[in-house]
């Protein structure tokens, strides 16, 4: 099943997708149940009673195109983005392997959902794109084991860490470039758990205006999405609806020669087929009048 967050009608709901292009909203059946947002609906153990509402409910529904896609958690709790966790991007980084995962967060404000565009801030042109697969949290989980790991993910999406590289390196730690506005890209939608029996199976690409910049298979983690939940539960309690991104492949734009920045006129897509195609265009911020 994918599931969408998304705006019809300035009204904000979240619904599941058809495989005819239809959106079913579950915000009106789901809300007095405790599903009034798709992170809810997660919280509350709502998603097999929504699959039902929305396979009775076909045909119907708005046009995926008629809406616009929020990003599939707008309001996670926590965002734990995982840095260097490819071989080939490592190598590039020139950084030493570490022993354990390299974490840090993003705020769910900085997000952008599927077809809404990045924006290159004012103060830099090095706005670099991050083709990776996000999973977000089913249920609380504190100390996971990796052998119960995968049965704490609610699905999965795609997630472009857009970077801004020259914040990024102002000093060791990386959350000033990775915490502009606009720039963390999450969608389409949520597909399942069910429909991802293992996500190392998965392939994942990353282009920009139609060229392939980055190709990878998950089972290049150097950190497994099993390690990566047990490491993250060990120091955060892990809740439904939480978001961890799980790495980007080589070739990013900063380590190209000479390096590739994306600027406004881009569209740039994550797809991982079987999970869903992110696709956004990237357009100059505009400063406007000072506050």
């Amino acid at each position: 099943m994918r599931l969408v967050s998304y705006s019809h009608d300035n009204q904000r709901s979240w619904g599941a997708v058809t495989s005819s292009g239809m959106v079913i909203d579950l915000r009106t059946p789901l809300a007095s149940s405790g599903g009034a947002t798709l992170k809810q609906a997660i919280e509350n153990g709502l998603i097999e009673q929504a699959r039902t509402i929305a396979e009775s409910a076909q045909p119907g529904g708005v046009r995926l195109e008629d809406v616009s896609l929020d990003p599939v958690i707008p309001d996670p709790g926590q965002i734990l983005c995982i840095g260097l966790n490819y071989k080939d991007h490592l190598a590039e980084t020139k950084f030493a392997k570490a022993d354990h995962p390299t974490v840090f967060a993003r705020y769910g404000r900085s997000q952008i959902g599927h077809r809404q565009p990045i924006l290159r801030p004012v103060e830099s042109d090095m706005l670099d794109y991050e083709g990776e697969l996000a999973i977000v949290i089913g249920r609380r989980v504190r100390r996971a084991s990796e052998v119960d790991a995968l049965s704490a993910i609610a699905g999965y999406s795609c997630y472009n860490d857009a970077s801004v590289r020259d914040f990024q390196r102002h000093t060791t730690q990386f959350h000033p470039g990775k915490n502009f506005p606009a720039t963390g890209a999450f969608g389409p939608w949520l597909t399942t758990a069910d429909e991802i029996p293992d996500p190392a199976a998965l392939t994942i690409q990353t282009r920009l205006n139609g060229e392939v910049m980055q190709s990878a298979t998950l089972d290049q983690l150097i950190f497994t999405i099993p390690e990566l939940i047990a490491y993250c539960s060990i120091f955060t309690e892990l809740l439904p609806g939480d978001v961890i991104v799980t790495g980007t492949p080589g070739d990013v734009g900063s380590a190209r020669k000479p390096p590739v920045w994306m600027k406004a006129g881009d569209v740039v897509e994550v797809d991982i087929p079987g999970v869903g195609c992110l696709s956004n265009p990237v357009v100059d911020e505009s400063t406007g009048p000072a506050a």
